[in-house]
């Protein structure tokens, strides 16, 4: 079973970066998050410039209020609320196409699953999403595989007891098309999903509901817009990354630019506050 949480789902860890170097700094991070529904806790570092966060709102927001104070916030890892290390992955679709995101994975206990993002470009409404099979792009999302269904099953809403594990219902776009969201999940593990991939569609899913032939199948959702493979990534305190061992950028410079090629070592912009 699955459910789009925002405020009120379990409460995870997340570590953040924050470039930060008197205390004025300090004071302006804490503020930043104080009193904001959904933020539970909240812990300082300047010396290690780390803030970490206990919250239910998604990792995005948390980090736009952060960088709401003109300094620079990356996150480093995600952990349950007890500060455990279930296992955390990530996907970052789309990367070089008009409809692009991120998504993270986090196992908050052995039974329940975190999903959340941010997802670009897309057409207003609401989108299907869900884990496919194979972490395969040779041909763009088309080789990603059918949903992930190791049980067989025939597609149904993420609240249903049948259903595909990589059923995960719509996510919804705004006026400026963006979906931010945050899901937990009670069928989809952690484990079971790194090395596979995540497909965003370009319509709304059905729940299995519909009267079309492909609604028990796929949830009649239209194309597949964007993917990407799921990657296990750093939970908390697992990312001692500072600089790039392969060019010699900083995490700072990283920000903003692309993984490899054109535009890796430009200059980078000097930060808001510095």
């Amino acid at each position: 079973m699955a459910s789009d949480s925002g405020d009120r789902g379990t409460a995870c860890t997340l570590e953040f970066a924050v470039q930060m170097t008197c205390q004025s700094c300090v004071d302006a991070v804490r503020t930043s998050l104080q009193g904001v529904a959904g933020v539970q806790s909240v812990e300082v570092e300047l010396e290690k410039q780390m803030v970490l966060v206990q919250t239910t709102l998604p990792s995005q927001e948390v980090q736009a209020l952060l960088e709401g104070t003109g300094r620079q916030a990356i996150l480093k890892g995600m952990g349950s609320g007890l500060l455990q290390n279930l296992g955390a992955a990530v996907a970052i679709l789309g990367e070089t196409g008009p409809v692009q995101g991120v998504v993270r994975f986090l196992q908050l206990t052995p039974e329940r699953c975190l999903i959340e993002g941010t997802i670009d470009g897309l057409e207003p409404g609401p989108h299907g999403l869900h884990v496919h099979q194979f972490g395969d792009l040779t041909s763009n999302c088309n080789s990603c595989g059918d949903h992930f269904n190791p049980d067989g099953t025939s597609h149904g809403g993420p609240q249903d007891s049948e259903r595909h594990r990589g059923d995960l219902g719509n996510v919804h776009a705004d006026a400026s098309g963006r979906a931010t969201f945050r899901i937990e999940d009670e069928q989809l593990k952690v484990w079971d999903v790194i090395g596979r991939s995540l497909v965003i569609d370009e319509g709304e899913d059905d729940l299995g509901r519909g009267s079309h032939p492909l609604s028990r199948i796929t949830g009649n959702s239209g194309k597949r817009l964007a993917c990407g493979i799921i990657a296990r990534s750093a939970g908390l305190f697992q990312n001692p990354k500072q600089i790039c061992s392969c060019d010699g950028i900083t995490m700072w410079e990283e920000r903003g630019r692309p993984i490899a090629g054109q535009g890796r070592k430009e200059p980078a912009q000097p930060p808001a506050h510095l």
